[in-house]
């Protein structure tokens, strides 16, 4: 009976029933705040204008680690699938867009090229904010609809013939069962703040780089100045001594006028401290040591040395192997055997930890040479063929 009963389950379907998945009520791209007196609501197309195009802190903390994952020195078994991850399509470099996405969005989606044969010829990473995840009746997907000027394509999850047609990769969310969570939304508030420090000081700059005095006029017999006069008098102030350009230049007061200057006070100077606590605030949000960004005032590591190692070990290794994970899966059914990561011998800001090993592995006397190389990850040497003439 039981082999009768693994039969059927096997015709059936077996047990394995999948349980209905559904997407998360807040999104990246979806306003997280209510309209109305709070935090400003996060949009992703207003954060990548705010957030990474005109906040240095994010867009040079999105670019070490998408660079430093893209130029990675890469080990493969397969020439072929080496070549199609690392060919550019459409001028972009296929990991590095992946990686900047899924900082930024949290999601990456990879579209499958293929030709006549349906043999994969080119890896197109598609802009995560056009794509949608179409789902079947239970919840899961079963296709992309990818919209770019109000014109929608649907890509299949597979093709009419069973290929994979698109590969999904996202960072974990804890209520949306489609769609990641991209470290640009944990980072948003710390941008905001930074970027209205750095407005802050730039009105400061336009008004001679200091805090703006009062202008006093006492002519003694207690009168005002009329509508018409301070009008004249704040216009004139405007144009002649506000600015960068008019920093310094001398002022003649006549009549009863006296200016009166205004230091910054405690409390106005806290501004600096907020800035760089908001720009520690986004690199930690992206993974980068804030060293390595120059903010001052940060001596977590001892030195660069140790801080890129900090930045190999805990953001660059665990991302690649993310995206490499997701694309040896995704073109398993054209190269099953072939294996695909970062060749962690040829990076250079881990030499040490692996001289290191080299080091205690070599001074094992218990271990034999073929236990060394395989702890080592090298391959078996090859033995002689014995001559048995």
């Amino acid at each position: 009976m039981a082999l009768l009963d693994t039969l059927l389950s096997a015709f059936k379907g077996g047990e394995h029933t999948r349980v209905p998945l559904a997407p998360g009520m807040m999104q990246g791209w979806h306003p997280a705040f209510a309209a109305g007196p709070g935090p400003r609501s996060y949009d992703y197309t207003r954060a990548i204008g705010e957030g990474f195009l005109a906040n240095p802190i994010a867009q040079r903390s999105v670019r070490i680690v998408a660079e430093a994952v893209g130029q990675a020195p890469l080990a493969c078994n397969d020439p072929r699938l080496a070549a199609l991850v690392t060919a550019t399509s459409a001028g972009q470099s296929l990991i590095e867009t992946l990686a900047a996405q899924l900082l930024l969005h949290g999601n990456g989606y990879v579209q499958i090229l293929k030709d006549a044969s349906g043999t994969p010829v080119e890896l197109f990473a598609l802009r995560p904010e056009r794509v949608k995840v179409a789902t079947g009746p239970d919840g899961w997907p079963c296709g992309y609809d990818y919209t770019v000027n109000n014109r929608t394509a649907r890509i299949a999850v597979e093709d009419e013939d069973g290929w994979p047609g698109i590969i999904a990769i996202r960072t974990m969310h804890p209520l949306d069962d489609h769609c990641g969570a991209g470290a640009l939304e944990a980072a948003w508030q710390a941008v905001l703040i930074h970027n209205a420090a750095t407005h802050w000081n730039r009105a400061l700059l336009e008004n001679a780089a200091r805090p703006s005095g009062a202008l006093v006029y006492e002519p003694g017999d207690g009168a005002s100045l009329a509508h018409e006069q301070f009008e004249r008098l704040k216009r004139e102030l405007d144009i002649a001594f506000s600015g960068a350009a008019n920093a310094g230049r001398p002022m003649l007061l006549d009549g009863g006028l006296k200016w009166q200057s205004m230091a910054l006070t405690p409390a106005d100077m806290d501004f600096a401290t907020l800035k760089s606590a908001a720009a520690r605030d986004i690199a930690l949000a992206f993974g980068v040591p804030p060293m390595l960004l120059g903010l001052p005032g940060d001596n977590t590591y001892a030195n660069y040395r140790e801080a890129n190692r900090a930045l190999w070990r805990l953001t660059l290794l665990p991302l690649a192997e993310k995206l490499f994970s997701a694309l040896r899966q995704g073109l398993a059914p054209w190269f099953p055997d072939a294996e695909i990561g970062v060749d962690l011998d040829r990076v250079t800001a881990l030499s040490e930890d692996r001289e290191r090993l080299w080091s205690q592995v070599s001074d094992a006397d218990f271990l034999t040479r073929a236990e060394k190389r395989q702890m080592l990850g090298l391959n078996p040497e090859e033995q002689p063929e014995e001559n048995t003439a």
